[in-house]
């Protein structure tokens, strides 16, 4: 069966994207930590050679990157980074519940503002890009280190990850 999606409305093909994927990143987020609360909580927190060594770990990685990106975006001047330490029930909490923050304001941006640039400083790198360049940034980012967590899984014996591409997504996953 083939299927197609027609963007029925006024904004731009670039809009349309952000906010799709703005959206993706969210459902794989929730499907991820969905997946693993079917784990043994204990191989959340087990040691892993990987860029961050627990799978818990990883997450709040996520959950603190995305905060700052979403940060940038919103144009936030007074972002204090946020390092949380709770149960790993919390750490899915939060990142599910952030995902979703981004999807919404994303999901309220222009294609004027989507399209803005946007001036990042930082002790690391100073750019003036467009929002979307910043919000596909945030997007891949999430992407890359999930895809750590499913091999992180793989060496402590879990196999049975879910699918989460994007274009999964775009044919089952809405």
């Amino acid at each position: 069966m083939l299927q197609e999606t027609a963007i029925e409305t006024m904004e731009s093909s670039l809009t349309y994207l952000m906010k799709n994927y703005a959206s993706y990143n969210h459902w794989a987020n929730k499907t991820m930590v969905d997946w693993l609360r079917t784990k043994p909580v204990e191989l959340m927190t087990q040691d892993v050679t990987s860029s961050f060594p627990t799978i818990k770990q990883t997450l709040i990685h996520i959950y603190q990157t995305q905060s700052y990106w979403l940060s940038v975006i919103q144009k936030d001047k007074d972002f204090k980074p946020h390092s949380p330490n709770g149960s790993t029930e919390e750490i899915f909490q939060i990142l599910v519940s952030q995902s979703e923050e981004i999807v919404h304001y994303v999901e309220q941006m222009t294609s004027e503002e989507v399209q803005e640039n946007n001036l990042v400083v930082n002790p690391w790198f100073e750019c003036n890009y467009p929002n979307f360049e910043y919000i596909m940034q945030c997007m891949n980012h999430s992407t890359y280190h999930r895809g750590q967590v499913v091999t992180m899984g793989r060496i402590l014996g879990i196999t049975d990850a879910p699918m989460t591409d994007y274009n999964f997504y775009n044919v089952r996953g809405k």
